[in-house]
């Protein structure tokens, strides 16, 4: 079992290839080098690496567009874009695609150790393009936990309503048991006063 951590560089430049396995292979690390995006992606395949170094300008597949797939497949794998067109702009996409670095030619072999150290040491970088999925998918299931419990609620109501009703009901019949006489008889008492009224005027 190879106990080397294991690096990749991706740069169609061989010199910086090679400039990274002079450096690195003396501290310890395994470096393999292939020359384009598409390369790196069959090598990301077939190997295991525990840290990726890519040019950001390359024919073909351009270094963000490999940072980007690399994280998709391997979110844990530090990647650092290095680069000689550096620009606010790219070093920004670069953040948010979720690289650990952003290195700008030319590399001195003490800018290759550091920024290698940095991106092992450093916490796993997740895209920040996931976050917002994330954050949607919390805010459906909190609105169907809401959902949820409101109709849990009205079922609840519901119930209660109806044992009441239940409970309720033989009182409900006893006082029209005990109404039905009084109003009755008011019934009876008032017919009898009309009926009286009528024979006075009738005198």
């Amino acid at each position: 079992m190879n106990s080397k951590l294991q690096v990749l560089v991706i740069d169609d430049d061989a010199v910086v290839g090679r400039s990274f396995d002079r450096v690195l292979s003396d501290k310890g690390y395994e470096v393999s080098t292939v020359l384009s995006g598409e390369e790196a992606m069959h090598s990301i395949e077939e190997s295991k690496y525990d840290v990726v170094f890519t040019d950001i300008k390359m024919p073909g597949m351009d270094g963000l567009e490999v940072t980007e797939r690399i994280k998709e497949r391997c979110p844990w794998t530090p990647v650092v874009v290095i680069t000689g067109y550096g620009t606010e702009e790219n070093e920004s996409r670069a953040a948010v695609l979720g690289a650990s670095g952003f290195v700008r030619k030319p590399l001195t072999p003490e800018i290759i150790e550091s920024v290698t150290l940095k991106a092992l040491s450093e916490p796993e970088v997740i895209p920040e393009t996931a976050e917002p999925a994330n954050e949607a998918a919390i805010v459906v299931e909190e609105a169907v936990e809401e959902e949820q419990v409101e109709v849990q609620g009205r079922e609840i109501s519901r119930k209660a309503k109806n044992v009441g009703l239940f409970f309720a009901s033989p009182f409900i019949a006893l006082g029209y048991v005990i109404a039905l006489p009084i109003v009755g008889f008011y019934q009876f008492i008032k017919l009898a006063r009309e009926a009286s009224n009528q024979k006075k005027a009738a005198k």
